[in-house]
Parts: structure tokens; sequence; C-alpha cells
């Protein structure tokens, strides 16, 4: 296997999960009496440019066909995040109606329609054919496709460049960065603006977020890295943000190279320091995360077993990617978990990959009164808290598993 950005083969091993299913495959009742395909999920990290990544065992195209059932706009957390970046957006760079917003990756239209409530035009790109779907329903326009040189090429054939081209949490999911970034440069206006935001790698390290891993993020990135992607592409990033969405992530601002009407903010030097500071120019600093993995497996083993024993009742909230990653590395099932609760109508009734947990409606739970609720998508933990507030009404408590087991 070699390096996805730079080619160099890859020798460094990152982490080692095994093997799991796809985490966004969930099951109906009759497949649970099928067999079901398992992939490696292994992890390395390049010597040379020090990406982390796996090899695309699961191709991209499977992955998002027409059962993927990854909806943003079932998050108020992450709508309001969108609709905050939308209007920053605007002030700061005036977009209007003569301007076009293009987003990558544009899901269920949860983050477009709000330029399109200020009148400002905009385009969605989705290569899942669920959500493409629902982000028409509102109606925005948008190409069921996955983006890259050749998408980029017709629409610039079109004349249909972007002044703002946006990329949410797409850019791990990509498994030919090269032919992405290259993409992003054919299609953007010479005085255009490219945001892309991704979980940061430093803290996935540093807070042993080892269930953010599965077969559809294909890289881990540090600010480091991605400034070298695309500096060989030809783009410059002149700013960068911090924020704490998926337990940390960053916030990317590109331009031409040759786009001399944006200076470079210091920010850009400020985290390059901070991250060279934390060691992630050296390889040796991605060595001891199989530990760190381990840990929180043992911990949140060790919890719910004891649970147990005692004959108390967990179940979980949210029947997130990042919850099959945990349970399906800890060997966790339905004997230990009861079952997963979410809001979303497109899980509900079906099973989750590997551990086969149902996944049921939040008025389950409040039949079953647990005495624990085990929260999977941690990175919202405020939100599902303040919605299941109820549950102290009869004694039960909440439980994050990531970085360790905390009892709320």
């Amino acid at each position: 296997m070699n390096c996805r950005f730079c080619s160099k083969k890859l020798t460094s091993e990152f982490l080692d999960l095994v093997s799991a299913p796809p985490s966004n495959s969930f099951l109906t009742r009759e497949q649970l009496n099928e067999p079901e395909v398992y992939y490696p999920l292994k992890i390395f990290v390049c010597d040379s440019c020090f990406l982390v990544q796996i090899d695309e065992y699961k191709k991209s195209m499977d992955i998002f066909d027409s059962g993927y059932v990854y909806f943003s706009s079932f998050s108020s957390t992450w709508l309001t995040h969108a609709k905050k970046y939308a209007m920053m957006m605007i002030e700061k760079f005036g977009y209007d109606q003569n301007s076009l917003i293009i987003e990558i990756a544009s899901n269920d239209g949860y983050l477009l329609q709000y330029f399109q409530e200020q009148g400002i035009p905009s385009l969605g790109i989705e290569p899942a054919v669920a959500t493409a779907t629902e982000a028409r329903k509102k109606g925005i326009e948008t190409i069921v496709d996955f983006f890259g040189k050749g998408i980029a090429n017709r629409l610039a054939r079109q004349n249909k460049k972007a002044d703002l081209l946006i990329g949410n949490n797409v850019l791990a999911h990509v498994p030919n960065l090269n032919d992405f970034v290259a993409g992003l440069k054919i299609v953007l206006k010479p005085a255009g603006v490219v945001t892309m935001e991704f979980p940061h790698l430093m803290h996935l390290i540093a807070d042993g977020q080892f269930d953010t891993i599965y077969h559809e993020h294909y890289s881990y990135l540090s600010f480091l890295t991605v400034r070298s992607i695309f500096l060989t592409h030809g783009l410059d990033l002149f700013d960068v943000e911090e924020l704490p969405t998926h337990g940390g992530s960053i916030r990317i601002f590109a331009k031409h190279m040759e786009d001399q009407t944006k200076s470079v903010s210091d920010n850009v030097s400020s985290l390059m320091k901070k991250e060279r500071s934390a060691g992630l120019h050296m390889i040796s600093y991605y060595k001891n995360f199989q530990s760190k993995a381990a840990q929180v497996k043992y911990g949140l083993l060790k919890f719910l077993i004891e649970q147990k024993e005692k004959g108390r009742k967990v179940v979980a909230y949210g029947a997130a990617a990042k919850g099959n990653t945990l349970f399906n590395f800890c060997g966790i099932g339905e004997d230990l978990v009861a079952f997963v609760v979410d809001m979303s109508p497109h899980k509900q009734g079906k099973y989750l990959p590997g551990s086969h947990i149902p996944v049921v409606s939040e008025e389950e739970m409040k039949r079953y009164k647990p005495d624990y609720v085990l929260i999977l998508p941690w990175n919202i933990k405020e939100e599902i808290m303040t919605q299941l507030d109820y549950i102290s009404e009869w004694g039960a408590k909440f439980v994050v598993p990531i970085p360790s087991i905390r009892v709320f």
C-alpha cells in the first residue's frame, strides 16, 4: 500500500482495529440471518508526509449507495453550526445574488438552505441519492456525483465556478486526495475562497478518539499535512480556525496562490507551530495510539460488565458511525447494551452492523426506563443530555465513553 498523497510505501502502523462491517451498513431483520461482510480496519501513517490513512477496502461508490442513512439535519447542534457559518461568510466576504456557492458533499441541504434563504445562488454536489433527494425537496439544486477533476472541468465549461467552495467533513472521505484538491483549483473563481472543515488529527490522538475511525474515513488530517497537499495543487491556506465540533476540528480557508487580494493570517503560523510543538512532524508521535484505544476498550467493557452483574439496564443513544466502530472493536452486543435510540426514522427498526443491536425510537426508552444511557455521538453530548434530561425522573444517568468512562 502506498500513501494516497505522496505515493511513498506505507510501513508504519498507526492503529489496528482488526476488521468491521461498514459503519453505516445498517441491517434489516431479514438480513440478520445472512452472511455479513467485514473489511480490515487497519490504519497506517506515512513516514514522509505524515498522512494517517486506511486502504480503500470498501469502495466509496458502495458506501454512498441508496442505503446510505446519515442525514445531517437530524442534529440541531450541527444545524446551528451551519447557520452561524453561513451568516459569518456572507458578512465577511459579501456574497449576494451575483455569487455562486458550491458545497461538496452537501448531504440533505443542511447548510446551503441558509444561503438560499438569503437569495444567494447555491449548488450542491452529493454522491448519496437519498440525501440528495432530501436537498432537492428543499429547492436546492443538487448534482448526484463524486467530486473530482472530472466534474470540476464540466462545471468550469458551463461557467459554473464558485465564489465560495465548501466542504464540511468531506476531505477525510476522499479516496483520491490529489484528484479532489486538483478539482477545487479548477472550479474556484480567481478571487474565490475554499473552506474545508474536518476533525483535527491532533485531538483524535490526544483524546483517544479511535471511534472516529471507520471505512468511510480514508484519511485523518493534521494542518501541516493538509497545507502540503493544497500547496502541491496551487492553493494557499490563508487562514485557519480551531473549532469544538466533532471533538475538535479545524476550518481551513484556501485561495489560489496567484490571488494577492487576501493576506495570510497569523493563525496559520500559530497552528503550524502548535502542531510542531506537539510533534506531529515526527513519526514517533504516532507510535503509541494502539494502547490508548485498548484502554478505552477495557474501561468500557469493565463498566458494562459491572452493570450487567448488578442487574442494571444499559441502552445507548445515537446510532452514529463512531458507535459502530466502538461496539465492534470492544465486542459489545445486545447482552450488554439492550438497544440504541436514534431520532432518524431511516435507522429505526434496523440493526447495527456487526453487533446487531436493534435501533429504536425514543418512546421505547421511555417504556424501558434504563439505569444508564451510553451516549455514542459524544461530540454532541450536551445537546443529547438536554434533550433527554427527563431520564433523571427515574434515576438514570448518562455515560460518555471517550476519552474515558464518565458518568453524569
